[in-house]
């Protein structure tokens, strides 16, 4: 139960549903308290959510549980991290990595913590802008101008103006926002004009120019006075130079483009490489590097230039996007390697960190993918029919004896090693059934059909479950259904006796008050009896019967009318007279 738990919190994980993964990963957690791979998994769910108190808490616990344990932490790291516990942090990744030298996401954890060390203990750069966004005249000016005034509903753009507000500085992290620079301009009562191309994709090139606008002739306008030209502001050697740099740095990233789109990517490397040399500040020529590298099979270079890029564009504080890119390509080239490794865990790990810094649809659908290919590898790996029929035989003899917890390990560590094997699935569910586990029991027995549409048992199993939980109707049905395939089967035949006897009795008045009232209350949280009950056309359906008998007549000649009232009627919630 506890592995159920688990692995519905981790579907909740991959699908974005954080708050959801940490009801399963508690769930999991009440059934076994010291497995430390739980509080792992809910010490991420809450970074996720940016808990990072509540994340660093697990994170001690799993630490505690399993000393030894590298993953732990990576877990403690992350939390300190988010706290702003550079120092903390960086001691946990290293102490990580005395356990696993070679643990790519400790030592990308241990840079990220160095780096946000190094920034803290440098005093903030000021910010020319920060008047603007002080007192309550900003939110004033962004109510009262209607390019922003619909902003103002936008959760995530109040939010990042009230972060804007409590620190100017952190407008450098929202500039690439369309909506925070027409703020601005607002603030600041000048048209800012924001760039709308996407720099993300690669390969890309500069934008051509566009050509001047076409006008027809018109009437002729009175001639203007000439403006006097402005003189150009006289430039330093150094920024001139610098200037010549970056646009031979363009000129170059260009030229790889272009090899890169013919598929000439040694030509690419070295436009790439030469442009990198000219201009240190734009990460987006390490970026191209990379992306040739992966095409190329390169793999190892193009994790190498990952890195530096993760690295220089934490120091450069770029776009976090651009960081989430850039450990994206990375995992990228980390699952390729894998295909020949079969370790799939560093990619799944660096899709992660990527999805902590930008949640992109295409980095989750990396993630869902890797870690979908591990649990594959490690079923191919376990997989054994031969020891699954003796896991099998084992459980049998358990059974005979009564031993159900013991039986249950055994068909366990069957369905492990063939996971397609109908026949353990029908023994574990009559194992549930004896130690009154009814829904893991029925799990187990749709499962059983559902391999094998033809095996009786699975659907004397099912039927029997139903039974128990006293949804003779259901079990009717299942019974019914299992007779079709096997027509003289004697368990089929009894369940259908045993299920036609309980609903007779429940018609017929015959029940107890107390038997009644439990199988009404049963009733009553069924999701089928309930529509029945709220269908306006059935409600008129029992008042005729108890008030109309002629109307009454012409209702039981529909049979799917009669088959819902036959339905009130073994939940207790009708008696015919």
């Amino acid at each position: 139960m506890a592995d159920e738990a688990k692995a519905k919190g981790n579907a909740a994980f991959s699908a974005g549903d954080f708050s959801g993964a940490v009801h399963h990963f508690s769930e999991a957690i009440s059934l076994a308290p010291t497995n430390h791979v739980l509080y792992s998994n809910r010490s991420a769910a809450y970074a996720s959510m940016h808990q990072y108190s509540d994340a660093l808490t697990d994170a001690k616990k799993t630490v505690e549980l399993k000393p030894d344990w590298s993953k732990g932490y990576s877990r403690l790291g992350a939390a300190h991290l988010g706290l702003g516990h550079h120092d903390d942090a960086v001691s946990a990744y290293k102490k990580g990595l005395e356990y696993d030298p070679n643990n790519e996401a400790l030592k990308s954890g241990l840079a990220d913590a160095q780096s946000a060390a190094s920034r803290s203990r440098a005093p903030p750069p000021s910010n020319p802008f920060g008047d603007a966004f002080s007192g309550p005249e900003m939110w004033a000016k962004l109510t009262a101008d209607p390019s922003t005034r619909a902003y103002l509903q936008q959760p995530d753009f109040v939010k990042m103006m009230q972060d804007i507000q409590k620190n100017p500085s952190n407008l450098n992290l929202y500039l690439k926002d369309q909506r925070v620079m027409e703020a601005l301009g607002v603030l600041l009562n000048i048209k800012l004009r924001t760039p709308t191309s996407d720099d993300m994709e690669m390969p890309e090139s500069s934008p051509s120019p566009q050509p001047p606008e076409r006008k027809r002739p018109a009437e002729a306008e009175p001639a203007k006075e000439p403006e006097p030209e402005t003189e150009p502001m006289d430039l330093t050697d150094e920024e001139k130079e610098a200037k010549e740099r970056k646009g031979q740095a363009q000129k170059e990233k260009e030229l790889g483009n272009a090899a890169y789109k013919k598929k000439d990517f040694d030509t690419a490397i070295a436009h790439y490489t030469k442009a990198m040399e000219l201009d240190d500040e734009d990460i987006s020529y390490i970026m191209n590097r990379a992306a040739t590298y992966l095409e190329m099979g390169q793999y190892d270079e193009c994790i190498k230039d990952c890195e530096n890029a993760i690295e220089k564009g934490r120091e450069l504080r770029s776009d976090f996007k651009m960081i989430a890119k850039a450990l994206t390509r990375k995992g990228t080239a980390l699952m390729k390697m894998a295909k020949c490794s079969k370790d799939y865990e560093p990619a799944i790990e660096t899709f992660q960190k990527a999805l902590t810094e930008h949640r992109n649809p295409d980095t989750l659908k990396k993630l869902n993918d890797a870690e979908k290919a591990k649990k594959e590898l490690e079923q191919q790996e376990y997989f054994d029919p031969k020891v699954a029929d003796e896991e099998r035989e084992k459980g049998n003899e358990y059974f005979k004896q009564q031993k159900y917890p013991e039986a249950v390990k055994h068909y366990t560590e069957s369905l492990r090693r063939n996971p397609k094997d109908p026949k353990a699935y029908s023994n574990r569910a009559a194992c549930y059934t004896k130690l009154g586990a009814l829904p893991e029991g029925l799990k187990d027995a749709e499962k059983c059909i559902e391999l094998d549409p033809t095996f009786s048992k699975g659907y004397n199993r099912k039927g029997a479950v139903q039974f128990f939980m006293k949804e003779y109707d259901k079990a009717l049905e299942t019974y019914q259904m299992g007779l079709k395939h096997d027509p003289s089967n004697p368990e089929l035949l009894d369940g259908v006796r045993r299920c036609v006897e309980q609903i007779n009795k429940a018609s017929r008045g015959d029940l107890s008050p107390q038997e009644l009232e439990e199988r009404r209350a049963k009733a009553m949280q069924d999701p089928e009896i309930q529509n029945i009950l709220q269908d306006p056309v059935m409600r008129q359906v029992l008042m005729d019967f108890q008030e109309n008998p002629k109307s009454a007549q012409e209702h039981t000649k529909n049979p799917m009318v009669m088959s819902k009232i036959q339905k009130l009627i073994s939940a207790g919630i009708v008696q015919m007279r």
